[in-house]
């Protein structure tokens, strides 16, 4: 399926959907800045291949969903203090977004897969539209509390850095930051990194819309009494070597969340390395299927791995 444009409360967001539209849903939420090409397109099949449709999408201020063009992104101070004076929104903000998607496509209820601040945005959405997770799984995510999931000192400069705005020099920063925050267990692809890289910049001109989306976070603060109201069975995953998000992260999220199951990867930092998709696509399978089964749900088929 071709990428389209929805309209969802007063924005527009951009989606794109694999496998069989009768099948459960399981969508999938990105990171700061990184448009729904973070999810590779074989990513999104692999899983659609355990049975379920599978959707993935632009988070408002990314790629061709509605960018806040008219307001600025915090600034160095407001960042550094973690108190945006005047946010364009709210983590909150874009979990409405979420369950406002799966509300226009038709969906009643899915499986909510979210990474990074997508993993954020994910638990916001079982806090506050419960009845649309039927599971959850947040990957290298955090609470907002201040002192769990800090970043490593050599990964600030990337967060407070202006924005690229040539290609080129976007997709250097990219790479960069990947050599920073990468798996050190893992072999990493650095042509796909600089393609993605390359494709996000022709795809979008807003540099700053990752800006604004860190706004939100900040001005979301500690979102762990909303995490403990959390119903849908969970599963937190986090990379023992993350140095974006680091592993107290997880570990608080998984404590807040009342019965979250907490996978620790040794040798997984802030990225989806290859050679993980496998047991990725099969804990979120599992997940999925293991939280059916409890509500009653009709039950999806074991695909081959």
């Amino acid at each position: 399926m071709t990428e389209q444009l929805i309209t969802v409360g007063d924005i527009e967001l951009c989606y794109e959907s694999f496998g069989d539209p009768a099948d459960p849903t399981v969508l999938l939420v990105m990171g700061l800045g990184t448009q729904m090409l973070g999810w590779r397109p074989e990513f999104c099949k692999l899983i659609a291949a355990e049975g379920y449709r599978v959707i993935r999408y632009d988070n408002r201020d990314v790629g061709r969903s509605t960018h806040f063009s008219d307001h600025a992104p915090p600034s160095l101070g407001e960042m550094l203090l973690r108190r945006p004076r005047n946010p364009a929104y709210t983590l909150e903000d874009m979990a409405d977004d979420a369950a406002g998607l799966l509300d226009a496509l038709g969906v009643q209820s899915a499986h909510v897969v979210g990474v990074s601040m997508g993993g954020m945005i994910a638990q916001m959405v079982a806090a506050r539209h419960p009845a649309k997770v039927r599971s959850l799984v947040s990957i290298m995510s955090t609470t907002g509390a201040s002192l769990v999931g800090r970043p490593a000192l050599k990964v600030l400069p990337f967060l407070v850095k202006p924005p690229a705005t040539e290609r080129a020099a976007e997709i250097a920063r990219i790479e960069a930051l990947q050599d920073v925050i990468g798996s050190p267990g893992f072999e990493r692809d650095v042509a796909s990194t600089r393609e993605l890289a390359g494709m996000s910049f022709d795809r979008s001109s807003d540099r700053r819309g990752a800006g604004r989306q860190l706004g939100a976070i900040l001005a979301s603060g500690n979102r762990t009494k909303a995490l403990t109201c959390i119903t849908a069975p969970t599963l937190v995953i986090h990379g023992t070597d993350d140095k974006m998000i680091a592993p107290s992260g997880g570990r608080a999220t998984a404590k807040a969340i009342p019965g979250a199951r907490l996978e620790l990867i040794p040798g997984m930092g802030h990225d989806l390395p290859y050679e993980l998709w496998p047991r990725f696509v099969g804990l979120i399978s599992d997940q999925a299927r293991t939280a059916d089964a409890r509500s009653g749900a009709p039950a999806t088929p074991v695909a081959e791995r």
